[in-house]
């Protein structure tokens, strides 16, 4: 299970550090792509696999299912974990989620997630003031 929040450095390069807690969950390669609300997800073999095998079974009839499928697979790259724990963020993506300088590598449960630290910030206050309402739809959902 992925849980935590980090702060992480991207280089010149584009490569940043993958938190030593996360490492076992991508050691053996994983995928990068674009995520939700303008982050990146990095997901590991097994997990993209599972992922991958539900956005397959979309139907492709369904304008909404296509469209989603070519967001997470058009953008996606493989990454592999550098000897100093680190993974190359491609270009497109670090276009797609803003990222600068600062990043916070985030955990959430399957997958982890890139975030510019500044966008992150933002996000997080505005979820943290939501967060009653949010907990009381959820509960609608009977979670």
């Amino acid at each position: 299970m992925l849980l935590g929040e980090y702060k992480h450095t991207l280089d010149e390069k584009g490569r940043m550090a993958i938190p030593s807690k996360f490492r076992g969950k991508v050691e053996s390669g994983a995928i990068i792509t674009r995520g939700l609300d303008h982050c990146l997800f990095v997901f590991g073999a097994e997990e993209w696999q599972k992922i991958s095998e539900k956005l397959n079974n979309l139907p492709l009839a369904q304008a909404n299912a296509r469209a989603f499928g070519r967001f997470m697979f058009s953008g996606a790259s493989d990454v592999e974990v550098d000897a100093q724990g680190r993974i190359l963020v491609p270009t497109h993506l670090r276009e797609y989620a803003s990222l600068k300088k600062q990043v916070v590598v985030a955990g959430l449960y399957n997958r982890i997630e890139i975030w510019d630290a500044e966008v992150w910030s933002a996000y997080r206050a505005k979820t943290e003031m939501a967060s009653d309402e949010i907990a009381e739809k959820l509960g609608e959902m009977g979670i």
